[in-house]
């Protein structure tokens, strides 16, 4: 008897163990650009701890920085079809998924960061985002990449025709590609992960990104001239594969976009909080910084032709919508 006792005890602690072992967290991949010192990663490590804790430990956040999972529009790709849950890139990257996006990258288009602001956290920032649905995407939020600037190393910039004949990476947005043509520079898209060696190599010449891009990408170590244009803002859409968020509870969905919009929140104050010390890192590092841009013959020539060509494809609703926002 005292043995079929110890018997039943046994089977019942296996029992017990095998439920344990069958419980596991979710993991969730979630992809984006930056290096880890990057604004972007504080982000996603704000997302990480908000969604872990909201859900009380049943997800598990893995975080992939710097395009390990992809570059560009491979990352997305790679969320549309499942392979990546949640990504973040630069909005100019939506072109082939969403191209109506390509709005919020024309240049000059916002004034102020305010103004892109209250246009990406209201409801046209919601319908753009509700856009990718048909594309196999769930946007969460929008996060921010922020103005953007020059660098080179052929000559300082100040006017449109000092970018004659300078091969600078691009995005591959239609619009940055544009205007940089009108301003007579040769765009060269490529992923942000191949642009240092590019620089190093001279295979191009300058590039734009922000700031803290910038100076996060180590950027300063192969460019000798920084202009401070803010010729374009650049979003930076969070997502998620559609088919695995609409699986979700409706509790576990506002846990993913509470999670999100606080990452965005996160990720905006470091950006902010680094623009002075990056900007003085690039000027340690040797780059001779022009700030005092005039940026209106940028504008003058750019704005209206780029914007014309996105009303050409898209209609004007958008941006007559962000227009009255300002």
């Amino acid at each position: 008897m005292k043995t079929s006792n110890k018997f039943i005890q046994a089977i019942i602690a296996i029992v017990a163990m095998s439920s344990n072992w069958s419980y596991s967290q979710t993991v969730i991949k979630f992809a984006h650009y930056g290096p880890i010192s990057d604004p972007v990663h504080v982000g996603a490590l704000k997302f990480k701890e908000v969604l872990e804790k909201e859900s009380g430990g049943a997800y598990k956040v893995e975080i992939f920085p710097q395009e390990q999972l992809g570059k560009g529009a491979d990352m997305i790709i790679g969320t549309q079809v499942g392979s990546i849950d949640v990504s973040v890139t630069g909005n100019p990257f939506y072109g082939g998924v969403s191209p109506e996006q390509a709005a919020l990258d024309i240049p000059f288009l916002f004034r102020t960061v305010d103004h892109a602001y209250r246009v990406i956290d209201g409801p046209l920032g919601r319908e753009l985002m509700d856009k990718f649905d048909a594309r196999g995407l769930k946007g969460l939020a929008y996060w921010e990449i922020g103005f953007r600037n020059i660098t080179n190393s052929v000559r300082p910039i100040r006017t449109p025709a000092d970018l004659k004949g300078i091969k600078l990476r691009t995005t591959p947005n239609p619009m940055h590609i544009e205007a940089f043509k009108i301003w007579g520079a040769n765009p060269t898209p490529m992923p942000i992960s191949e642009v240092y060696l590019a620089l190093s190599t001279k295979t191009v010449e300058g590039q734009e990104n922000p700031t803290v891009h910038i100076s996060k990408l180590k950027f300063q170590e192969v460019q000798k001239y920084m202009s401070i244009t803010r010729h374009a803002f650049t979003a930076a859409p969070m997502v998620m594969n559609l088919a695995k968020f609409k699986a979700l509870s409706p509790q576990q969905q506002a846990m993913f976009i509470k999670a999100a919009k606080e990452g965005a929140i996160a990720e905006r104050q470091n950006n902010a909080s680094l623009e002075t010390e990056s900007l003085a890192a690039i000027r340690k590092a040797g780059v001779e910084v022009i700030e005092n841009v005039n940026t209106e013959p940028f504008r003058a020539t750019a704005y209206e032709p780029v914007r014309k060509m996105y009303v050409d494809k898209f209609g004007g609703d958008i941006l007559a919508k962000i227009d009255a926002m300002k």
